[in-house]
Formats: C-alpha cells, sequence, structure tokens
C-alpha cells in the first residue's frame, strides 16, 4: 500500500471524489484508480487492485472497482465491485473479490462480538436452561448446557468457555470475507460475514455471524430479518424468514416466512411456513407447514405433521413447561401436546394429548387419542415402513461438508440407547399383563391406555426387535474374528473391559455411554478440559469409539436376555441367538412388506382414473406410483431377506465347524 499522490488525488476529484484527508487514502494500484468514481472518504482508507470483471447473470459484464459509495475507516481487497452504496459503509475490511452493490448501509459500531455471547433462552421461555451460543456450538455441547443444570460448577465452565470465545471474535471492525457477494440488501450492522457467503435482498442484518466457507458457501435470501443469530456454514435462509436470537446450524434450510425466537437448530434442519419458540432442534428437526408452531420443546430426527403445536402455559405460573420427543418422534397433522410431556423415541403422536404423558420407556410406539384419551400402541412403529425409510433417508440427506462438521450424529436406528428403552418397555408391559392379567380388555399405563391385543403385539414386536440387535450386534463381532477353536473364539468374544456397560445416553444426535458422558463432565468441572475445542475432541473420540463400547453393553444384555453366563457359553448358544435372528430378521422385514403393500392396495387408487373405469384407475395408478413388485423399497425388502438369510446360514455353518 502507498499514499496517493498529487496526480492520483487530481484524478479522483474529477471522477466526482472527496476525502476528509486525502494523506489517510492508501491504494496498492494507482492504474485502478481510474475504476473509482463518485466516492467520499473519511478516515483510513486501503484500496485493492480492480483488475477484473464479474460476468452477471444475462450475458453483463461488470469492472471492479468503486461506484457511488461512501467509505468510511475501510479496508478493501483486490478485485472487488462496490457500488450504489445508498448511506454508507463504515468500519468494515472487506476481502477480495466481493461484489456489493445496492446496499443501504453497512457499519460496525463500536467494539462487537458478532452474535457470539447471546443467550438463547431454550425449554423454559422464562429462562433457567440458556445456551450461550457462539461459532464452534455442537448440538452436544449445547444440550449439555441446556439440561445439566443440577451441575452449575459445569454450567460455570462451559460459560467460560463461550467467554474464551467471544473475546477471540471480539472487533471493533466487521469483516466480508473473500469471494461474497451482497447486493439489494438494507441494514447491515456488526456483522461477520465470512467467504464465498451471498446474502440477497435481506432487509436487516444485525449482530450475527454468517460462517461461510468455500466448501459450504451460505445463503441469505430476499426479506430476512434476524438479529442476535449465528449461521453455519452450508445454511440457507431466505424468504422473509426471521430470526431473533437464534443459532442455526450447518446446512440447514429456514425459508418461507420462517420465524424463530430464542431458539437452536443444528444440523441438516429444515424449518419452513411455521414457527419456533424456545426450542431445541437436534439434527433433522424438520417442518413444513405455515400452521405449525414448536414451542419450548426438544426435538431431533422429528417431522412435524401440519398444525403440530404445544402449549407451555397452563395460565398459572406463565409459560414455564417443557417437553422432549425423543429422537425420531414425529407428529401427525392437527396433533397438540399438553407440556410437560415426554414421548418416546420413534413415536408417532396423533390427535389431542392434554394428560402430560410420559412414553419414554416405551419407544416406537403410536399415541392415539380416543374420546379426549391418550391410547398406547406400544412398539408398532417398529414394523411401519415409514419408519425403516426415515433411518435410511437421514444419512443420505446430511448435506454437510465432508471436512470440518460440528455435530457428531449416530443414524442407528437399534442402539444401546434405544434398545434399553425396549427391554423396560417389554418389562413393563410384562408387569402390566402380570397385574391385570392376560385377558383384561384394558391397560392402565401412567396417563394412557393399552388395549389387549396392543400390549401383546408390542411384547411380541419388542422381543423380535431385541433379538434383531443383539443378533446384529454378536454377527458384526463373529465376521471379525479369526479364530481356529471354539475356545478361542469365545474367549475373543468376551470384552476385556466394562467400559460402555450400563445406560446410555443421547446427546442430541450422539449415542454414548452415560458413564463415559459423566467422565468428560467431570473434567470440565476439574479443569483437564480448559477450551470448547478439547470438549469437542473428548466427545469425538467418545463418538468414533461406538462399536467398541456398544458389544460390550450388547454382550452383557445377551448374557441377560438369553439366561446365559459368561463362563458357560457354548457354540450351540450362539447358534441359537443366530437362528432368533435370522427368524426375527425375516418376520420383521415380512411385516415392513405388508405395510408396504397397503399403499398399493384398492383404496390407495382412489382419486386415480377420473374420468374411467376401475381398469382405468389401475393403469393410471401403476403409470404414476409404479407397480409393488418392482417399487424400490419392496425390492430391497425381498433382498434384504435372501441377503440375511444367507448371511445366517454362513455364520451357522461357521460356527458348527468349530
Amino acid at each position: 500500500m502507498k499514499a496517493l499522490s498529487d496526480k492520483d488525488i487530481a484524478l479522483l476529484e474529477a471522477q466526482g471524489c472527496s476525502a476528509e484527508d486525502w494523506s489517510k487514502v492508501q491504494v496498492s494500484d494507482e492504474a485502478s484508480l481510474k475504476y473509482v468514481r463518485g466516492v467520499r472518504f473519511s478516515g483510513n482508507i486501503a484500496l485493492g487492485r480492480f483488475e477484473k470483471s464479474f460476468d452477471m447473470p444475462g450475458g453483463i459484464h461488470k469492472h471492479t472497482g468503486i461506484f457511488n459509495a461512501t467509505l468510511h475507516d475501510v479496508t478493501i481487497g483486490d478485485n472487488c465491485c462496490i457500488e450504489n452504496i445508498k448511506n454508507y459503509i463504515a468500519s468494515y475490511d472487506i476481502g477480495d473479490d466481493c461484489f456489493i452493490e445496492n446496499v443501504d448501509i453497512i457499519l460496525c459500531d463500536g467494539q462487537s462480538a458478532f452474535g457470539n455471547g447471546i443467550e438463547v433462552c431454550v425449554l423454559n421461555e422464562t429462562g433457567g436452561r440458556e445456551v450461550t451460543i457462539h461459532d464452534r456450538l455442537t448440538a452436544h455441547e449445547a444440550y449439555i448446557e441446556a439440561i445439566y443444570r443440577h451441575r452449575p460448577v459445569l454450567i460455570e465452565q462451559l460459560k467460560r468457555f463461550a467467554a474464551q470465545r467471544v473475546a477471540e471474535c471480539s472487533s471493533s471492525r466487521g469483516t466480508i470475507g473473500e469471494h461474497s457477494t451482497i447486493v439489494d440488501t438494507g441494514y447491515i450492522k456488526n456483522m461477520y460475514i465470512g467467504a464465498y457467503a451471498k446474502v440477497e435482498g435481506a432487509g436487516r442484518l444485525k449482530n450475527g455471524t454468517l460462517n461461510s466457507r468455500e466448501q459450504a458457501p451460505i445463503h441469505i435470501g430476499y426479506g430476512v430479518i434476524a438479529d442476535d443469530f449465528i449461521v453455519q456454514d452450508g445454511s440457507t435462509v431466505e424468504d422473509c424468514t426471521t430470526l431473533s436470537r437464534v443459532y442455526v446450524g450447518q446446512s440447514c434450510t429456514l425459508g418461507h416466512g420462517y420465524s424463530a425466537s430464542d431458539s437452536l437448530f443444528f444440523s441438516n434442519c429444515q424449518e419452513e411456513n411455521g414457527e419456533a419458540c424456545a426450542i431445541f432442534a437436534g439434527p433433522f428437526t424438520v417442518t413444513h407447514h405455515k400452521s405449525t408452531l414448536l414451542i419450548a420443546g426438544m426435538f431431533s430426527f422429528m417431522n412435524a405433521g401440519s398444525g403440530s403445536n404445544q402449549s407451555n402455559h397452563m395460565y398459572k405460573l406463565g409459560p414455564i413447561h417443557q417437553g422432549a420427543l425423543e429422537r425420531g418422534a414425529k407428529t401427525s397433522s392437527d396433533s397438540y401436546i399438553l407440556w410437560p410431556a415426554r414421548i418416546g423415541a420413534f413415536s408417532l403422536v396423533m390427535g389431542r394429548h392434554t394428560s402430560n404423558p410420559d412414553t419414554s420407556l416405551l419407544p416406537f410406539s403410536y399415541l392415539i387419542e380416543k374420546n379426549g384419551e391418550t391410547w398406547l400402541a406400544p412398539a408398532v412403529n417398529l414394523r411401519s415402513v415409514g419408519t425403516v425409510r426415515d433411518a435410511q433417508k437421514w444419512p443420505k440427506r446430511d448435506k454437510r461438508a465432508k471436512e470440518g462438521r460440528l455435530d457428531l450424529i449416530n443414524y442407528n436406528l437399534l442402539s444401546p440407547y434405544t434398545v434399553d428403552k425396549m427391554v423396560k418397555g417389554l418389562n413393563i408391559l410384562d408387569q402390566l399383563e402380570c397385574l391385570s392379567g392376560r385377558t383384561s380388555d384394558v391397560y392402565a399405563y401412567q396417563s394412557a391406555k393399552i388395549s389387549n391385543s396392543s400390549l401383546h403385539r408390542g411384547q411380541l414386536l419388542y422381543r423380535i426387535a431385541i433379538n434383531k440387535f443383539l443378533g446384529n450386534s454378536l454377527i458384526s463381532r463373529l465376521e471379525r474374528i479369526d479364530c481356529s477353536t471354539a475356545e478361542t473364539l469365545l474367549d475373543a468374544l468376551r470384552p476385556k473391559t466394562q467400559d460402555g456397560a450400563g445406560p446410555w445416553v443421547d446427546l442430541s444426535g450422539m449415542i454414548a455411554p452415560k458413564e463415559h458422558v459423566l467422565r468428560i463432565l467431570d473434567a470440565v468441572e476439574q479443569g483437564e478440559i480448559a477450551t470448547t475445542d478439547e470438549l469437542h475432541a473428548r466427545l469425538r473420540k467418545l463418538h468414533e469409539s461406538y462399536y467398541k463400547l456398544e458389544w460390550t453393553w450388547a454382550y452383557n444384555l445377551m448374557l441377560e436376555f438369553y439366561g446365559l453366563y459368561p463362563e458357560h457359553i457354548t457354540i450351540e448358544d450362539l447358534i441359537g441367538i443366530v437362528e432368533q435372528w435370522k427368524e426375527s430378521v425375516v418376520s420383521l422385514d415380512k411385516m415392513l412388506y405388508a405395510d408396504a403393500k397397503k399403499e398399493f392396495s384398492l383404496s390407495a387408487h382412489t382419486g386415480f382414473g377420473f374420468d374411467g373405469s376401475n381398469r382405468t384407475a389401475e393403469a393410471d395408478f401403476e403409470q404414476v406410483r409404479g407397480a409393488f413388485e418392482s417399487n424400490p423399497f419392496v425390492t430391497e425388502v425381498q433382498a434384504h431377506i435372501e441377503r440375511k438369510t444367507q448371511l445366517g446360514d454362513r455364520i451357522i455353518g461357521m460356527l458348527k465347524k468349530l
């Protein structure tokens, strides 16, 4: 950079430019000054080169430069195009190759942390579970800060971690990263805008961070108003969305007029049309409908039906109640839950429920409203084709860049977390049957009712799923063991430590043994973990040990569930487990096959072949939906039955040779 010569100043003044003090304006290339026109300078200014052109849609070419703008204390990188700034740009560092056009004002007013350090009141609207957001926040750190309030020393340490990040991010100068585009936008104040971000037509962006990068750019669209917020890389916020005290995780999509306040959205959430208030939206929380309100709840892998609603207010002490739909839970159209309530994993909620149900120990269930009462169908979602389809689609819909992923996501449908609940759920159903009798018409569980047929079907389905999980774990282990004798194989199967035994928890997407999580939290309290990055590293190491730890848990359950003793396990016992696994897998696949077939029944043909006969309706249906036998999911179920049968036979054959 060098100072302007008298000749440079004369050229700029001839081109309609002015300055409070020309000695404070520096340039890197005098030849580029011909592309600086109608600009007013004040404070310290540094200008890069203007040597290239931008190719615009429609075939227009715009040469880089600065045209019709007021700049105060601004540095501008090479090959930027800045034009038609209605008010001014103040106290910003603008990177190379940026395009800024038709903007009202861009300013940084004093010291700012750009959204870092904002406290978001999740779950309880009135406070008490605040999460301090920052640009390295993960779902797991946020979960710990929101849920483990009974450990005040831990919470104090987490807030100290966030304060460290606030100090690192604070500056009196805003940033617009390289290759960023800002056009047709109104008010931008105290913003950090990362590289390759695209802001088009936003109304107001105030005190926030767009953590954009080349591999995962951020797009902010028309009409967006956002205050006190952070948006992580790969995300899109557009179409008049309104955010206030909100964290948006990696590769999320918010649009179509969505409104959110005091809420957290983590990886791959999709929020459109509706409203959120004080929610903790873990990975893959999805809502599409204008009439849907999510409030004061914790969700993950969730899909909210049209008109879904919750209430956190009993009109006594204020909006102090909260609830949770555990991972994979769904709500049907027009569902309603009165908080407090807790819905078990992978359950479906239909109708209105005002009796504060807690079905967390009965996962994969249907909650159905009948005559104002909550009826429960335990485990029935295990045989739903929709549940399996969801489990298959989530990994495929992870849009995050391969490098730099923040949230640690476990996609397993059957895990120690869900299977432990199924074991406890099976015990609950067995106890209900024992207390009320096998022939009782209705069984009461907390505030819900369970019919006779639902209870016995739930017992069967839970046993099938537990058999499947244990068989999966055993076969996976057997395939990795190369042993020539029964004794060495049985010894290799025995876990050498008890790491992984005991209950497991779901830290909003990450599934891990509770004991190991508590060890990490102890380390935070004792100062052994001193930064957010160190906490993330410990959690990542635990996440990567999942399958090793899972086997310890599965082995212990295998002993308990099948009534075995470690010193007396035989090859015949293992063969029996694999036989039960094979039978359970085939049985469950046949249920899925039957459930899928409902989508091709005669009643499903209604609305097809408007102007023809039944034969026309069938032909129309087949052209639009395809034939049942050729449906990709159906063919995969059939292939899965064959593959798993062959696998089971192969493992049994291998065991018999020992």
